[in-house]
């Protein structure tokens, strides 16, 4: 490389090289060198949402009188934040998602790429902040604590109505299957022992209605990200920003986001905490549960198939062995299981990182948001391929279902409400001992007729709240 291929740019520190037609400047150059840890950029929807959030900023600079001397400077300055919005500069935005500096990092690597591109726009070289400076232009009435929890929580209701749309559509594949498996009576299990029958139906519903549950808790979070401390700019008095600044800022975004943006009552509180990270971190764990609880049954249900309990068969996405022939796993399932997992351990990391925050400012609102925004992405991922690639697939085994059926306990269980516990019992003993089946030991002892003992097998049977009163005892009113 020949010094043509660098340009010098300068900060409190001193001179450093950069590449010469690099978006970023010195101070990103700087973070580069200080932050290789993670591997991985900033979130997308992060740089996306902080377009946006410059785009306010800028707009409602523009509208307090600034640069209107200079309306070509305006004009690039927002044709850059949107397109920034756009997702059209991610790739210049370089810095490690993991940072020391409350994200101070990553909102310079945003002013600078913001103002190298409004340069562009204008015909003039990258670094000749005379034109458009990163700090003095972009960075406008602004601090890196305003504008990155704002940006943080715009990306996180972003992508909250994206996990929406998928908890939504999972929802409905198991409200069909409940609807597919509504008359398959199976035996129902507690405690991974025989209880009672039900129907494979019923399991499904049950299923539906926890992502359903899961479902308006995620509609719910938005509220709790809605109010920002905008305008705030170091430690939320406003200071360095002029007063209608503050006041119309977080209206500007409102306007341009569609999203019901309020600025916080008490902006110093609102830049000292992150709890309310915590709480939507809280559901997004609720949900995890629901998807661990679910897959592990999953696996249940299909496993053997020939050995296990075989009652479902689940869609064959790959071969499961490279030894053992045949072999189809539950990959699936056990992808979720590990999102479910790490979702979990995140949800951990978000509620130390919070705790962590000390006096005026949180300096952990990069680790805070690599755990909330990736669990959000994964848990729409996780939703997406559970339903497409498992759950719409499921089939029923009813062959299997009736045999276990007719060989538990669970099927005199059935008839407890008919015939009393002890003498449900003693046909459960009986049948062990001779080996016969409880229904042929209860017609030959005429405890029930055919017909009686048909009714009590039937889906509508077991799915019903209660017995109908022939079959109980009488009930003093």
């Amino acid at each position: 490389m020949t010094d043509g291929d660098y340009r010098t740019e300068h900060d409190i520190l001193g001179e450093a090289a950069v590449p010469a037609r690099a978006l970023y400047g010195i101070h990103t150059v700087r973070a580069l060198e200080n932050f290789v840890l993670s591997g991985h950029p900033v979130h997308a929807a992060l740089v996306e949402a902080f377009g946006v959030v410059k785009l306010a900023c800028a707009r409602t600079n523009r509208l307090l009188g600034i640069w209107a001397d200079d309306p070509a400077k305006a004009n690039a300055i927002e044709q850059a934040c949107r397109e920034m919005a756009d997702g059209k500069l991610s790739e210049h935005v370089v810095v490690d998602a993991m940072q020391g500096g409350a994200g101070t990092s990553t909102n310079m690597n945003v002013n600078e790429v913001l103002a190298n591109r409004a340069l562009e726009i204008l015909g003039e070289p990258p670094g000749a902040y005379g034109r458009v400076s990163p700090a003095d232009d972009i960075n406008l009435h602004q601090s890196t604590n305003d504008t990155y929890p704002t940006a943080l929580r715009l990306a996180a209701i972003r992508l909250l109505h994206e996990l929406e749309d998928q908890v939504v559509t999972l929802q409905e594949a198991f409200q069909q299957k409940e609807l597919a498996f509504s008359d398959i009576v199976k035996v129902g299990r507690t405690e991974l022992q025989d209880a009672v029958l039900t129907t494979l139906g019923r399991e499904m519903g049950a299923y539906a209605e926890a992502i359903n549950r899961d479902r308006w808790r995620i509609s719910k979070c938005e509220e709790r990200l809605r109010v920002v401390n905008l305008g705030g700019t170091a430690i939320g008095t406003g200071f360095a920003a002029p007063r209608q600044y503050v006041f119309r800022v977080v209206d500007t975004l409102r306007e341009l986001t569609g999203v019901g943006f309020a600025r916080a009552e008490n902006l110093i509180e609102a830049t000292q905490n992150a709890d309310v990270f915590v709480e939507v971190s809280g559901i997004l764990k609720a949900h995890a549960a629901s998807l661990l609880k679910i897959s592990g049954d999953l696996r249940l249900l299909s496993s053997g198939p020939e050995s296990g309990f075989g009652e479902i068969r689940l869609p064959q996405r790959q071969a499961g062995s490279s030894i053992m022939p045949g072999k189809v796993n539950p990959v699936i399932p056990e992808a979720v299981t590990q999102v479910a997992v790490m979702v979990m351990g995140l949800d951990h990391t978000v509620a130390l990182a919070a705790g962590l925050g000390s006096l005026e400012l949180n300096p952990f609102l990069p680790l805070i948001a690599v755990c909330l925004l990736d669990s959000l992405t994964l848990l729409a991922r996780a939703d997406e391929t559970f339903r497409r690639n498992c759950v719409e697939g499921i089939e029923a085994d009813e062959t299997r279902c009736r045999a276990f059926v007719e060989a538990s306990s669970a099927l005199a269980t059935a008839l407890v409400p008919a015939l009393g516990y002890e003498v449900a019992s003693s046909v459960v003993v009986e049948s062990q001992i001779s080996g016969r089946t409880i229904h042929d030991i209860v017609i030959e002892r005429a405890l029930l007729s055919e017909d009686e003992l048909a009714e009590l097998l039937t889906a509508e049977a077991v799915c019903r709240l209660g017995m109908p009163q022939q079959f109980g005892r009488s009930v003093e009113s």
